[in-house]
């Protein structure tokens, strides 16, 4: 019994011990003397890239017609289907394919036997009814007659007038004129066969001048306007010159693009209707640099344009305004004067970038220089 009260007397001895410790709160520094925390060491800076470096230019300024360029073919400035105007058999035709006539000049005329008997008939009725009309007269003056008997010989003679006026008609549409200077470019029918009111005979057209019609962009519409100069590359590789004619005020629905024609001098008719042809307008010349197509990119927008440096070494992006593309290069507005243009590491640079500027060449401002024509 004794042995195990002193074992409790023990274990009440070592937790005393132990809580007394504990209040004193030294516990915390035990092994602290001994092993300090250990610390990170410091990381070390990574050196900065230096600034990349571009190839500028500060290309030539020019002037240049803009140039608006469609798809179109030619047509004839005048197109006219001739058709007989009465019943009756092809007397005299005395036009064929590819004749050229004067306004004025017959091109059909069908047989008049009866309507040519018709007028003879109305003008021996005619001078029958005048002479009647002037004795009339003579009486009614003199008393012999009274004036109603007179009024009658007089509507008798003017009946005999538009009897005559009818019958001068009736002839006149047996006849077809050519209505305007032109080429007969059809012949429908042959001499001596008998024909219809309304059957069509022969067409004609007037080729001078050629007209060369396309359709033109809504966008570029405000560039243009009549009088403006114009290129037509036909499809046989001709170019010819002409001026804008007409300018359509409403848009076709279908493409929302605006007809044009171009008037082009034909005075031997060498140019035909309905040829293929590339219509190229040009506008009123604008201030422009010539740059190679390799310097167009993309901006941070989706936009087409340049990047450029300024003062500060910082990159700047312009968009472009494409005043005309040729086989030397692109011809571009809306680039302030003093622009330095990358030409080469444009790419890889992006707005806001300090960069460093390296002139270009020589040989590749002498490049641009001959491709602008500029001194």
């Amino acid at each position: 019994m004794s042995k195990i009260r002193f074992h409790k007397l023990a274990a009440l001895v070592v937790l005393v011990g132990f809580a007394a410790w504990m209040g004193t709160g030294k516990f915390s520094s035990v092994g602290s003397a001994q092993t300090a925390p250990e610390e990170k060491p410091a990381v070390a800076e990574q050196p900065k890239a230096p600034p990349r470096t571009v190839m500028v230019i500060v290309p030539p300024r020019i002037d240049h017609a803009r140039a608006i360029r469609v798809s179109g073919q030619t047509e004839a400035d005048k197109r006219a289907t001739l058709a007989t105007r009465n019943t009756g058999v092809i007397a005299d035709l005395p036009v064929k394919r590819g004749d050229h006539i004067k306004k004025g000049d017959r091109v059909l005329m069908l047989d008049v036997e009866d309507r040519a008997a018709a007028l003879e008939t109305a003008k021996a009725v005619l001078a029958q009814r005048k002479a009647e009309w002037e004795a009339a007269q003579k009486l009614m003056k003199a008393g012999s007659m009274p004036k109603l008997q007179a009024d009658s010989a007089w509507s008798s003679y003017a009946t005999a007038l538009a009897m005559i006026q009818t019958a001068e008609a009736e002839l006149s549409r047996n006849e077809i004129k050519a209505p305007f200077d032109g080429v007969v470019d059809r012949v429908n029918v042959e001499l001596g066969s008998s024909v219809m009111q309304g059957t069509e005979v022969a067409t004609v057209l007037n080729l001078d001048p050629i007209l060369a019609k396309g359709e033109i962009s809504e966008r570029d519409l405000r560039y243009i306007k009549i009088g403006d100069e114009a290129e037509v590359q036909l499809v046989n590789g001709d170019v010819v010159t002409g001026k804008l004619r007409y300018i359509s005020r409403d848009a076709t629905s279908e493409t929302r693009t605006f007809p044009v024609e171009i008037a082009i001098p034909n005075p031997d008719g060498a140019i035909p209707a309905g040829m293929t042809a590339e219509i190229t307008i040009r506008a009123k010349p604008v201030d422009a640099v010539m740059l190679p197509r390799s310097v167009v990119t993309l901006g941070e927008n989706g936009d087409i344009g340049i990047r450029a440096v300024d003062a500060a070494s910082k990159v700047q992006f312009f968009p472009i305004d494409l005043v005309d593309d040729t086989q030397k290069g692109l011809l571009l507005g809306g680039i302030p004067a003093d622009a330095k243009i990358i030409i080469a590491g444009q790419d890889l640079v992006k707005e806001g970038d300090t960069v460093t500027a390296q002139p270009a060449t020589e040989a590749i401002i002498k490049k641009l220089v001959d491709a602008t024509g500029t001194q």
